[in-house]
């Protein structure tokens, strides 16, 4: 499976990921929604700013953490110890303190010529697709969260 992954451009996500002062991107919940245990080891992951429409980055998951019923304590110590790899702001790290957390960590990130993203009105900010070319204009097709459903 493939990831698309949207940056809050307010944050300068994307601008972080590029010049590699982030390495590690976290979604968390109340509880287990996408992408917790969807994303594994070596599946590829594509970037985009929110807002844009256009796919601009790939990488490779490097690492997956998955957390489940957690303490305010351990919220505060999992984004702690990862910190150096997820570099967020103090907002970032109010909007994530969340129970249920999914980190993932990535490599080899390259910018990409950018893919028009074909957006749907049933879409989250995280995506889990077959390939890109299932969202891309001219080579899209209907989205629906079959590929998201846990196994």
């Amino acid at each position: 499976m493939v990831h698309l992954v949207y940056c809050d451009d307010k944050e300068k996500v994307l601008d972080k990921i590029l010049d590699g002062t982030k390495v590690m991107i976290v979604r968390g919940a109340a509880g287990r929604k996408i992408p917790h245990s969807r994303v594994f080891k070596g599946e590829k992951l594509y970037f985009m700013k929110k807002g844009t429409k256009k796919i601009s980055a790939e990488a490779i998951v490097l690492n997956v953490q998955n957390y489940v019923k957690l303490t305010e304590d351990e919220i505060t110590k999992i984004l702690e110890d990862n910190q150096n790899k997820l570099n967020l702001s103090s907002k970032q790290k109010e909007r994530w303190h969340k129970k249920c957390l999914c980190l993932v960590e990535f490599k080899d990130v390259k910018k990409i010529d950018p893919l028009e993203f074909d957006h749907q009105s049933n879409m989250d900010d995280w995506l889990i697709i077959e390939k890109i070319e299932d969202v891309v204009v001219g080579t899209s097709i209907p989205y629906n969260y079959d590929k998201s459903k846990l196994k």
